[in-house]
């Protein structure tokens, strides 16, 4: 079951390789034909030792040398308005 997961959700079919608890729980109903809502969770923390990783909120265009020139120039102009 490990190496299944290992693979990642794309190797399963999914769109994205992002591995949210649903889609865990699909995979292990597949490998083991027993899926469980109330122990998956326990399974992966304690017997795999897995944790929650939660994505950066960040954006993918993130520019920043664009945003310190912003910092640097516009945002004291903006606070003189005031």
């Amino acid at each position: 079951m490990r190496n299944a997961l290992e693979r990642g959700a794309q190797a399963h079919g999914f769109e994205a390789d992002l591995c949210t608890l649903e889609r865990v729980g699909l995979v292990v109903e597949r490998v083991t034909g027993v899926f469980v809502v109330e122990s998956l969770w326990r399974l992966l923390t304690g017997r795999l030792g897995w944790s929650l990783q939660r994505p950066e909120r960040r954006v993918v265009e993130r520019d920043e040398s664009e945003i310190a020139r912003w910092i640097a120039h516009e945002w004291p102009r903006i606070q003189r308005g005031r």
